[in-house]
């Protein structure tokens, strides 16, 4: 069963909420967090991105980047910026995005957990990745970016987490500059957290981690590296957990540098031993598993995968990039390895197609696939079979923003 704990968290003033919302660490490149962060002394960016505030030529992973964490999450403390919480509370955290809210609970997890495998994953971890959070985290003494974890629904929780709403303000509420609407509530009535904690001990019997496998891994790491220094707090990490009912997962789609030395005709050819392929006037996103979309030379094809060229009884094959990839990536362009091939890049279902077409039109690469989205329930079967996703399956929106809620180890 899970276990999570409420946790006295470090939070901004509320005069300061917006300003130090930003963007999770690892969606944004260096120049890009420095432009967000120009003219915004709050923005949590410079705690998360703290080479910003260092000269181009310093490695964003030299050991000065994390001392400058450290030197500005001092700072942001001292000007009263950020304010410890003065007892132990969970907290309600709302997006909205286009009009759909979804809700989550904000807590801190057991490393335990995560080492037991009660917290599951469905993704593999690069060790260059996890290193950078070690260091981020033992340096400044924070958990500064949230692990997004998904949960079975339990519906006395979501009564429970509706009701909450429903009978209090919340302590912040703001539209970001990207549209999204975040608003958090304080959990402080210790019944209620009991209440809280006691579902989650007797009625989630695991968590699935849905975004945020190298933080969670970071934690568990830093926490044995440790030793006899470790403190209770580390054996926690910073968390938000949504019921599966409010989750959206958005496609995440591919482009591809080049044909691998065959012609348009060539590959269309090709395609047609395992998929039906339909020329199309409209932008194909697809509707159903195993439709996929194709744009290349200024049109649009719809791939249907024929039978047999996909196992519906193995959770990872049935999914369309794994469909594309036994297919296609492999067998006829020659990509082995989506990790470290250079040929292939992955746009998140959040720029829409056209954030496909202008590539290829550009001709900055050759060809585009849509695919059709993964849902929470094929994450779940994956991570419970102890198999892992190909890379970059999911894409999770809206995101949380880091700064509004920060765990403390030391």
């Amino acid at each position: 069963m899970s276990k999570i704990q409420p946790f006295n968290a470090l939070r901004p003033a509320e005069n300061f909420a917006a300003g130090v919302a930003s963007r999770p660490y690892d969606v944004l490149n260096r120049e890009e967090a420095k432009k967000e962060a120009a003219e915004n002394t709050a923005s949590f960016l410079h705690i998360t991105k703290s080479e910003i505030d260092l000269p181009e030529s310093v490695d964003i992973h030299d050991p000065s980047v994390y001392e400058k964490a450290k030197e500005n999450l001092k700072a942001f403390i001292d000007n009263h910026i950020l304010v410890q919480e003065a007892s132990p509370a969970y907290y309600i955290y709302q997006l909205v995005m286009n009009g759909k809210s979804q809700t989550g609970l904000v807590a801190v997890s057991s490393v335990d957990d995560y080492e037991q495998d009660v917290i599951k994953k469905h993704e593999f971890t690069r060790p260059e990745k996890e290193q950078d959070r070690i260091n981020h985290i033992t340096i400044t003494g924070a958990q500064t970016g949230n692990v997004f974890l998904a949960y079975r629904d339990v519906p006395v929780l979501n009564e429970l987490i509706s009701q909450w709403k429903d009978a209090h303000t919340a302590i912040y509420d703001f539209v970001a500059d990207d549209g999204i609407r975040h608003s958090v509530w304080l959990v402080d009535n210790p019944q209620t957290i009991r209440q809280i904690t006691d579902i989650f001990e007797k009625q989630v019997p695991e968590t699935y981690i849905a975004d945020g496998h190298h933080r969670a891994a970071s934690a568990a790491k830093v926490r044995k590296g440790l030793g006899a220094a470790k403190t209770p707090a580390s054996d926690y990490f910073l968390t938000t957990l949504f019921p599966a009912s409010e989750l959206q997962i958005l496609d995440y789609n591919r482009v591809i540098t080049d044909l691998n030395g065959l012609t348009t005709t060539e590959f269309l050819e090709k395609l047609s031993a395992n998929f039906t392929v339909t020329p199309s006037v409209q932008p194909v996103k697809p509707a159903a598993l195993h439709h996929i979309g194709l744009y290349i030379d200024h049109t649009w094809y719809e791939l249907v995968a024929k039978p047999g060229s996909f196992d519906e009884q193995d959770p990872v094959g049935v999914l369309d990039i794994s469909v594309l990839q036994k297919n296609v990536l492999g067998p006829i362009l020659g990509i082995l390895d989506q990790r470290t091939d250079k040929r292939i890049d992955f746009v998140g279902g959040i720029r829409g197609l056209e954030g496909l077409t202008a590539r290829v039109d550009a001709g900055e690469m050759v060809l585009a696939f849509s695919l059709y989205p993964v849902d929470i329930q094929q994450l779940f079967a994956i991570a419970d079979s102890g198999n892992v996703m190909p890379p970059k399956s999911t894409w999770f929106e809206p995101k949380l923003r880091d700064g509004l809620l920060t765990h403390l180890i030391k």
